[in-house]
């Protein structure tokens, strides 16, 4: 086990983000969640264009962290071996262009996870959650078994791959469940210390019906935002996405626990009815309340020891190219 960074928690003023493309390598998934509006039946599925791919690289020249963000082909399948090929494609396409791939695209194998694991700084996936609320909306997502997000955080851990992972919530979940997942990740980070953030996301219902947070689960949310710095171990860094919340509230989210806000892209494929507040806006609300917007790349510099040499050594030069603290 490699030792887990050491820094201090609140992390000062700063408030951390990535700037960000994303991509979506296929939006075709065999799992089909309760709540996915993102999701294409197998056989429907749209497929990035390797072309397309790097002409959208190169339309955005300050997004040094490229998110590849796939929908999943079964183990078993055919095609499975096709699609992770796309995955490494896409990957070396980024290192190409002088940035850095961040791949979330499911549970992988051993051998999988450990091939991306050194072209990419940094893996997620997103644990969501414990309980019966999320047994019921993943009855027919076989990949989304606990048992199966478990193995994945461990494997990743053995491995010594740089992590984000996450809960998704708002879903019926009781606050026991809750906690237990929270303290599940925490004795994960204290057995193997690559857990570098954890996102707590907002469920928020898509398309016509879409809300903002109103004032009771934003006071919810507050609520488990504190537990969650309370139970984590003081190096993992806490993330929401910024364009979920309402503008004015973000600085309470952040004054409860909050200090990073993930990768930000033009947009978010997942929730495209929630606009992304620019980085010029979030760093003007922040500021007025004391905090200030420092870009990062995709894996934190806690846990840049961590990586190949041929990764650790893109760092610095990109770290470099990131613009100016808001």
């Amino acid at each position: 086990m490699k030792p887990a960074p050491t820094v201090s928690r609140p992390f000062g003023r700063c408030v951390t983000w990535s700037p960000s493309l994303t991509l979506v390598p296929t939006n075709g998934c065999f799992n089909a969640c309760g709540y996915c509006s993102f999701r294409r039946i197998p056989g429907q599925e749209q497929v990035l264009d390797p072309g397309a791919a790097e002409a959208r690289i190169a339309a955005r020249p300050a997004a040094l962290e490229v998110l590849l963000l796939s929908g999943e082909v079964h183990p078993a399948s055919q095609e499975r071996a096709a699609w992770f090929a796309r995955l490494l494609a896409l990957s070396q396409l980024a290192l190409g262009c002088g940035r850095l791939p961040h791949t979330n695209a499911g549970p992988l194998s051993l051998r999988e996870m450990a091939a991306l694991g050194r072209i990419n700084p940094s893996l997620g996936l997103m644990l969501e959650g414990f309980g019966p609320a999320y047994d019921a909306l993943h009855a027919h997502a076989p990949s989304k078994r606990l048992a199966v997000r478990l193995g994945q955080l461990e494997q990743a851990g053995r491995l010594g791959i740089p992590f984000t992972t996450g809960l998704l919530l708002g879903v019926g979940e009781r606050r026991s469940d809750r906690l237990a997942a929270l303290e599940w990740l925490a004795a994960l980070q204290r057995r193997w210390g690559h857990i570098q953030e954890v996102i707590l996301q907002p469920w928020r219902p898509d398309g016509a019906q879409a809300t903002p947070l109103g004032a009771a689960e934003q006071a919810d949310l507050l609520e488990l935002i504190a537990t969650a710095r309370a139970i984590l171990p003081p190096e993992v860094h806490l993330q929401t996405p910024p364009n979920l919340w309402p503008l004015a509230a973000l600085s309470a989210a952040i004054a409860a626990g909050i200090d990073d806000l993930g990768g930000i892209d033009v947009g978010d494929v997942i929730n495209p009815a929630y606009p992304q507040p620019s980085p010029q806006a979030l760093a003007a609300v922040l500021a007025e309340a004391g905090w200030q917007l420092t870009p990062r790349l995709c894996v934190h510099r806690g846990w840049w020891p961590w990586l190949p040499p041929a990764l650790a050594r893109r760092l610095a030069p990109l770290a470099a190219r990131l613009p100016a603290p808001g």
